[in-house]
């Protein structure tokens, strides 16, 4: 009887997969300050350059490169767990997006929840540190809230009442807006206290910003306004005046204006 013989179809070679295994400690690797600004390179634009210049008093060195703050928001927030190191280097950039990353960085840290009291003072310590290069107005804004007036808000502000006295208009802007944390809470003693320090500073970017930051106190308290504006609404500069009698009735506003027209 023949023997039947079986005959084995050979199987076709498996498929190497396209997928890369990433061992567990290599999954989130450490983005460097020279690759974000590689990043940051890819977004230029000659256009919004010209745009941003316009809003800026450039410090010695600064170079606007032309990329969309909300484009440098967004890339910093990806990367916010950066080593305090390599954001430092971003700090030492000559090109303004770079600190704007860097500073923003900083602030997305502040704010989290997850922070530790140990990282929140390394935060503050390295702003305070390099404040040489945190040296323009959005600079300040964008993360002395949250990096000082935060860290601040249960320790001694003495810093606050240093910065406020600097030859250096930065150090004195953050001075004023890290009060903006206090002022979330209600406590608005600080704020006047520093405003009474500016209100004669010869810099229009810091009449704007107490300003501002007393009108926000006075929401709080406003007789603490009110008894600011008496002292000083004679001769504090103009600019300040309006942006602190803002949300005041008529007849305050006309009061208030008619003491510095009468001066």
């Amino acid at each position: 009887m023949p023997i039947k013989r079986t005959v084995v179809k050979k199987q076709a070679p498996a498929k190497k997969s396209s997928v890369i295994k990433i061992s567990p400690e290599n999954k989130k690797t450490a983005l460097t300050a020279s690759q974000f600004i590689l990043k940051l390179k890819v977004l230029q634009s000659d256009k919004e350059r010209e745009k941003i210049q316009r809003y800026f008093k450039p410090d010695a060195g600064d170079k606007f490169i032309g990329v969309k703050m909300g484009q440098v928001f967004v890339l910093a927030k990806e990367h916010m767990d950066m080593s305090l190191a390599e954001i430092e280097k971003l700090l030492e950039s000559p090109i303004h997006e770079a600190r704007v990353g860097a500073v923003s960085m900083m602030d997305f840290r502040a704010r989290s929840k997850k922070i530790t009291e140990q990282e929140r003072k390394a935060l503050f310590d390295l702003y305070i540190k390099r404040h040489d290069r945190i040296n323009n107005w959005d600079l300040v804004d964008r993360s002395a809230i949250h990096v000082v007036g935060r860290y601040l808000s249960d320790k001694p502000r003495t810093v606050l009442y240093k910065l406020a006295k600097s030859k250096n208009i930065w150090e004195r802007r953050t001075a004023i807006v890290s009060t903006a944390y206090f002022l979330s809470k209600k406590d608005t003693a600080d704020t006047f206290k520093i405003a009474e320090i500016l209100v004669q500073d010869p810099e229009d970017l810091i009449h704007k910003a107490y300003g501002g930051w007393i009108r926000q106190a006075g929401k709080s308290d406003k007789a603490a306004l009110l008894s600011f504006l008496d002292k000083h609404a004679a001769t504090m500069p103009r600019v300040a005046l309006r942006y602190a009698i803002e949300h005041l009735n008529a007849k305050e506003k006309k009061q208030y204006m008619g003491m510095k027209s009468g001066k």
